[in-house]
């Protein structure tokens, strides 16, 4: 017994100096993870796993792939204007200057029309020590001598008016009746040379206070417009809701939903002034007739008639030419010669079953042998 212990001893020795070989002799860069074994496991064998591990696959980065760049477009090519062309003058404010671009916009393919932009922008009626239009106007007709003159004006206009030495606020008793001389002043410097006016009114604003002097100053632009002979174009309803509240998005010339409005609630987008300028320009197309036509290559007297602006009312009342109204009992309203009553009567003397149903209230009677045939005594089929 003395004997086997040392030598059980040099056994286990031998297999744990073994096994701390065998871990000692495993590279570090090993391809494979190799399962460490008990002593057990090594004594007696078993708990071998049969599987290899697959190495675990190598990452690839991903790579976004850009979509091909988007065409744009070619841009429209430059129409050449006549030399004849129609001048539209455009003044006003910094409204009148976005208009103007609007109109650039529109008749870009007319080579017969050329918007000429005069506004100032800080301008307007109140402050005439910094710029008086009633006097600038005369020069500036004078100079561009236009076909048309659109106007775009009270956006600058919300400040007290100095009236017989005294500062009027704003829309007070005074300050309407001034603001309505200097219009009707503006007006007068115009149309020196007869030529026809359109006023475009002030749109809604984000502020509600700025909103409630542009519907007043609104008012008085088109009651002077109006009796000077003038046309004066509503845009009010292009840019509130149903409810008649300011908006910043609303429909373009297209009806498709777009910002009209800049972020300040003062501004006009891009769509915004082509809109302003679309209401304008149904005026200006009915004007100018075939000389706002895309395509036309000359100006001549068939195709450029003289444009002359309407008398105002009460001057010159004899020279309209006045259209008869249509009656409602006129015959030719729907181009037949008989009213609807005076119609012969139809020839049949038997009314149909539609008649008995419609005129009468009668159901026709149902055939026999149908349910809906109430007849008694029933009769045999």
């Amino acid at each position: 017994m003395s004997n086997r212990l040392p030598l059980l001893r040099c056994t286990v020795f031998l297999l744990v100096a073994a096994l701390a070989g065998l871990t000692v002799l495993q590279p570090a860069q090993a391809q494979e993870r190799v399962e460490r074994k008990s002593f057990l496991q090594l004594l007696f064998g078993g708990g071998g796993s049969s599987k290899k591990q697959e190495p675990a696959p190598a990452r690839t980065s991903r790579v976004t792939r850009s979509s091909a760049p988007s065409i744009a477009p070619p841009p429209e090519p430059v129409v050449e204007k006549l030399e004849n062309a129609r001048k539209i003058l455009v003044v006003g404010d910094f409204l009148a200057n976005r208009t103007a671009d609007g109109l650039n916009e529109a008749f870009a393919q007319a080579p017969g029309v050329v918007i000429v932009d005069r506004a100032n922008g800080s301008s307007g009626l109140v402050r005439d020590d910094y710029y008086n239009w009633p006097e600038e106007a005369r020069q500036i007709v004078e100079e561009v001598q236009p076909s048309i003159i659109v106007v775009q004006l009270g956006s600058n206009d919300r400040q007290q008016l100095l009236v017989d030495g005294e500062r009027e606020p704003v829309r007070s008793v005074k300050w309407l009746a001034e603001y309505e001389r200097r219009t009707k002043l503006l007006i007068d410097a115009l149309q020196e040379r007869k030529t026809p006016l359109l006023w475009i009114g002030m749109p809604a604003f984000k502020s509600p206070s700025m909103t409630t002097d542009m519907v007043a100053f609104n008012g008085v632009f088109r009651t002077q417009v109006e009796k000077a002979g003038g046309e004066f174009i509503d845009i009010w309803d292009g840019f509130v809701d149903e409810e008649g509240k300011f908006v910043f998005t609303g429909s373009d010339i297209n009806g498709q939903q777009v910002r009209l409005r800049g972020s300040d609630g003062i501004n006009m987008t891009k769509a915004g002034r082509r809109k302003i300028a679309f209401y304008a320009e149904k005026s200006i197309r009915r004007l100018l007739g075939d000389a706002a036509a895309v395509g036309i290559s000359a100006l001549d007297s068939a195709n450029f008639p003289e444009i002359f602006m309407p008398p105002a009312p009460g001057e010159n009342a004899a020279a309209v030419m006045r259209t008869m109204p249509v009656a409602m009992t006129d015959p030719a309203l729907d181009g037949g010669s008989a009213l609807l009553g005076e119609m012969p009567a139809t020839a049949g003397l038997v009314r149909s079953p539609r008649d008995q149903l419609v005129l009468d209230g009668v159901l026709p009677e149902a055939p026999e042998g149908r349910v809906d045939n109430f007849a008694w005594p029933r009769k045999d089929p």
